[in-house]
């Protein structure tokens, strides 16, 4: 009975704990995308501002005009994400693997220094690296491995170069928390059953590890297909994806109504990675 009593106060005691992180969200995210969502059925007025009458001529813009910087963003993200997962994977491993804890939270603390430093400063140190007069065209001319500068910058290359660079710890971490709870006797019940090393890590280890996978992969996918620092700074026209898109329709004399629009489908795109998540991983989870 007093349990019972006391479920009013508990519920009254958690919506009064809940209460300014909801009025945050609802100001500060749900209005703002209620308003993004309106103005992408607008016309567009003077100054790109959204207008009367509706309609859905941004949205068939987005797709016609628009397309193959969609397109290029979708496919920038994928080989973004996959490149992170061929190099993190390893990494993960070979961290968790170790057996002093000193050396893996030192190992962890190298994956996570970058951060330490601003995004933007370490875009533009990358920049110095490859740009024509910079430290890795010049190590490739004095081993006499090229005859005159690369191109390394302004290409779609450098732009996945830059996202791979600054988006690698995040799927590390969840690859190595998943590897770290792996229990190896599994590991070695396939060996005795007559499993080589290649057969265990598809049979056993891959799978048991898939929610961290998943995990890294959405982590990594969601911000480098809305990216707009790096494209920007790295590839220039060639490296122009969706979110220098809507940047630049938001900015200035832009259009609003058709940066909505193209925003609509960045968030359409995102929720697809999400929904893969809460599906597939939490199925794998369980």
């Amino acid at each position: 009975m007093a349990r019972r009593g006391a479920e009013p106060g508990e519920v009254a005691r958690s919506a009064f704990l809940a209460g300014p992180a909801t009025v945050w969200l609802v100001l500060f995210f749900l209005l703002p995308l209620v308003f993004v969502a309106v103005a992408s059925f607008m016309s567009r007025g003077t100054g790109g501002a959204p207008v009367p009458p509706v309609t859905l001529d941004q949205y068939e813009r987005t797709f016609t005009v628009f397309g193959p910087v969609i397109v290029r963003s979708v496919n920038v993200a994928l080989v973004t994400t996959a490149l992170c997962l061929l190099l993190g994977y390893p990494l993960a491993f070979f961290i968790s693997r170790r057996r002093d804890p000193r050396v893996r939270l030192f190992l962890l603390f190298l994956v996570l220094l970058p951060f330490w430093t601003n995004f933007l400063v370490r875009t533009y140190a990358l920049i110095t690296i490859l740009q024509r007069d910079g430290l890795l065209n010049g190590l490739l001319m004095r081993l006499g491995a090229i005859s005159e500068p690369l191109q390394l910058l302004f290409t779609q290359g450098a732009v996945i170069v830059g996202l791979v660079y600054g988006y690698l710890p995040f799927m590390v971490l969840p690859i190595y928390a998943s590897v770290e709870r792996l229990d190896m006797r599994y590991v070695e019940a396939a060996h005795d059953l007559g499993a080589n090393d290649l057969r265990a890590f598809f049979r056993v280890v891959l799978p048991l590890t898939l929610p961290g996978v998943i995990a890294g992969s959405i982590l990594v996918f969601i911000p480098t297909i809305g990216a707009f620092v790096t494209p920007d700074l790295m590839g220039g026209t060639r490296g122009l994806m969706i979110g220098n898109l809507i940047q630049s329709q938001f900015g200035g004399r832009g259009n609003i109504p058709l940066g909505s629009a193209v925003s609509m489908v960045l968030l359409a795109l995102v929720f697809v990675g999400v929904l893969v998540y809460t599906r597939w991983g939490q199925e794998e989870k369980t």
